[in-house]
């Protein structure tokens, strides 16, 4: 057991939200029933990032009895994720308005995440007289444009890529499902947190900067996380370094260096099918270092899924692991040209990684991995799986294996930790 396992401070402050708004401007005064009403809203981020950013827009009655309106960015579709430090631009736009003459109220408000929460950061407020009768039928469609005054483009912030974009998959998707998601905000999370078979490290970096646990650990043998402060750079994650108190170290599943009960948190996303020999010490392991009543988060890799060959630069057909002969599908991997898809740059691994890599894939299926949780005493929180629409029983071959297995694409899997007392845990008094 190595003695270096308190490795850092918790992480103070620096990332703690400052936002501001600017003075809103409108469309010119006063606003008329007939035309579409508009205003200019100015954002600042101090902080180095904001996280989960959502502004309201409320029109009130000069004296604030009656609210004849109101939207946020957040139900129009404009899931501002996180703003690094700059200036924004956000543009409101409402078709048509459908107030009679009177002055009115333009109350805006900013809110943003911190803390294991939302909070509202700031709030404005612009007069608005309006001149005309009050117009029949629908409003329109509220639309919203945010556009960068000073700092990286929006347009080049992951969340605005979407679903296509590696580091959105990992620093958006991955760290909002399992934060969010899967462990409902947890408290914990501000505790201690180990990530058993981290990659390149992007989903705790997202987990970290949201959450500022106390320790972060990413552990991974292959130590894709060396490239993380490059993929950094290029995401427009404004800090020079890693935070301290995120940390990653090159061991694996099978031998975590830490005392028993040290964590609060564990997550897996993705790595218990890559273990090689497989997975059930990492499993034994994941339950000795987290503490009692902790909390487990895990996403594996369902083999018998319909790309759960993790094959995908080489061929797009159902089911291949299932349906080609070993021969016919080696010669697939090894004498074709991949395709590779966006992993976040750096390394690109030769046709003869992934058929290594196929070959350690741990069958994993979601009926056995229940069944062998529930043997380590692990009590299930919630549990989310992802299907397919159809199955199609496209060759004979695959008749052998279940309909759930070939189905289901995903299980997502949150459980807490209970570890039945031990004779040390009681306490014995001597006879009188």
């Amino acid at each position: 057991m190595t003695a270096d396992y308190a490795e850092s401070e918790h992480f103070m402050g620096d990332l703690t939200p400052a936002l501001d708004l600017g003075d809103i401007e409108g469309q010119g005064i006063p606003w008329q029933s007939n035309r579409p009403a508009t205003a200019r809203i100015p954002i600042l981020i101090e902080s180095p990032m904001a996280f989960d950013v959502d502004v309201s827009v409320e029109l009130r009655s000069a004296d604030e009895e009656t609210v004849h309106y109101v939207r946020h960015t957040g139900a129009d579709q404009l899931m501002i994720r996180w703003l690094p430090r700059g200036r924004y631009d956000l543009e409101w736009y409402l078709p048509r308005l459908r107030l009679g003459a009177g002055s009115y109220r333009l109350v805006v408000t900013l809110y943003h995440r911190s803390d294991m929460g939302v909070q509202a950061a700031a709030q404005e407020v612009l007069e608005v007289p309006v001149e005309g009768e009050q117009l029949d039928g629908e409003e329109g469609q509220t639309s919203w444009i945010l556009e960068t005054v000073e700092g990286p483009p929006v347009s080049e912030l992951s969340w605005r890529k979407g679903p296509e974009d590696w580091f959105y998959r990992h620093f958006d998707h991955a760290a909002d499902t399992i934060i969010h998601y899967m462990l409902g905000d947890s408290p914990l999370l501000r505790g201690r947190v180990l990530d058993v078979g981290c990659g390149d490290g992007i989903t705790d970096l997202g987990i970290f900067l949201r959450c500022q646990p106390e320790l972060l650990v990413g552990i991974d043998p292959f130590r894709g996380y060396e490239r993380l402060p490059d993929l950094m750079k290029d995401n427009h994650v404004p800090l020079e370094e890693l935070p301290e108190g995120l940390v990653f170290r090159p061991c694996d599943g099978n031998h975590i260096p830490y005392p028993d009960d040290y964590f609060d948190v564990v997550v897996s996303w993705g790595s218990l099918e890559h273990i090689a020999g497989g997975y059930l010490q990492t499993l034994r392991e994941i339950k000795r270092v987290l503490r009692n009543g902790g909390l487990f988060f895990v996403h594996p890799g369902l083999y018998y899924s319909n790309f759960g060959h993790h094959l995908g630069e080489f061929t797009s057909e159902p089911f291949v692991h299932l349906t080609r002969p070993e021969p016919e599908l080696r010669k697939l991997v090894l004498e074709s040209d991949p395709d590779y898809i966006d992993r976040g740059g750096g390394y690109q691994a030769d046709p003869a990684e992934y058929w290594q890599w196929y070959k350690e894939l741990n069958p994993i299926t979601v009926a056995n991995f229940e069944q062998e949780l529930r043997a380590l005493e692990f009590e299930f929180w919630r549990v989310a799986l992802r299907t397919e629409d159809l199955i199609e029983y496209s060759s004979p071959s695959l008749q052998r294996y279940g309909m759930q297995d070939l189905a289901t694409l995903e299980l997502y899997l949150s459980c807490h930790n209970r570890k039945s007392p031990r004779p040390e845990d009681f306490e014995i008094s001597e006879a009188p």
